[in-house]
């Protein structure tokens, strides 16, 4: 293989981490083969101010949850949201 294919992966926040990410949206360049996973990997090498909230972040695809071993396709955006607590202890 003489260079890794690379695709462009749309990412939308949600309003919990729009102050750590300085933005509502960003798009992020990953190999071919990335899956979610490795797009929060990515997030949290490059944004490390993040890290904390991506590991509690629920992925999403087309309004679908999805597994963070789900792959990418180039131009699916992903849209990361943080639960909802509530309730009295």
């Amino acid at each position: 293989r003489l260079e890794s294919i690379i695709m462009n992966i749309p990412v939308r926040f949600s309003a919990g981490l729009v102050p750590l990410a300085g933005n509502t949206r960003m798009a992020v360049t990953l190999p071919e083969d990335a899956t979610v996973a490795d797009l929060l990997q990515h997030l949290r090498a490059e944004h490390p101010v993040m890290e904390s909230r991506l590991d509690n972040v629920i992925p999403m695809i087309a309004g679908r949850h999805v597994a963070s071993s789900e792959h990418l396709a180039t131009g699916q955006e992903v849209s990361l949201l943080l639960p909802v607590a509530g309730g009295s202890t």
